[in-house]
């Protein structure tokens, strides 16, 4: 997911008023990705909302002396979003390979148990249960179910985590943390090289 543009920054800017716009384009990143990240099959979306999370998180932690008191705590928001997506999207990058190796056993199985009728005009029952990965698919098809199982929960808790989010006024807090001023002070100044 390519990081939205912050428009309006100078080089000659305040440190603090570029640190406001970047995170209020940060912020808005994050919070565009709701409702759609809702849904369990928006795979993409939630992906990309972890990264938006990542964003705001790196941010604000290295840019918290400029905003108000709120930024360190919303940093730690962030975390719990982006580590709670980042859970997910493990599951979600796993699941396919989990399946995928199931196949791949189960086709060169298919091909042994060929091998093993030889030439008898059709393929006795009895030798599917000699197949030499019958195991193997078998516990991929437990960790399969394990991991969408682990995903689905993982999915409510992350809406409860939202939830609890707009509960505590996430969003409006950090909007209004990013515009107060710590006291003035020259080192405030961004001043680019060309200037000097």
């Amino acid at each position: 997911m390519k990081a939205r543009r912050v428009k309006g920054l100078e080089a000659d800017q305040r440190l603090d008023d570029a640190i406001e716009r970047t995170v209020a384009v940060r912020l808005r990143e994050l919070c565009a990705f709701m409702p759609r990240a809702a849904d369990p099959a928006e795979v993409r979306a939630l992906h990309d909302m972890r990264i938006a999370a990542k964003r705001l998180r790196y941010l604000l932690e290295l840019t918290a002396f400029c905003v108000g008191p709120y930024a360190p705590k919303a940093a730690k928001r962030a975390k719990e979003l982006q580590d709670l997506i980042g859970e997910i999207h493990d599951c979600d990058v796993t699941i396919p390979r989990v399946l995928a190796l199931q196949r791949e056993l189960r086709e060169l199985d298919a091909a042994a148990l060929v091998e093993r009728a030889g030439d008898a005009p059709d393929l006795d029952p009895a030798l599917a249960g000699e197949a030499p990965h019958v195991a193997a698919y078998r516990g991929l098809e437990t960790v399969a179910t394990h991991l969408r199982a682990r995903r689905r929960l993982l999915h409510r808790r992350f809406l409860e985590l939202w939830r609890k989010l707009e509960r505590e006024g996430f969003r409006a807090r950090l909007e209004h943390a990013i515009g107060e001023r710590p006291e003035p002070d020259d080192g405030f100044t961004i001043r680019s090289h060309a200037a000097e």
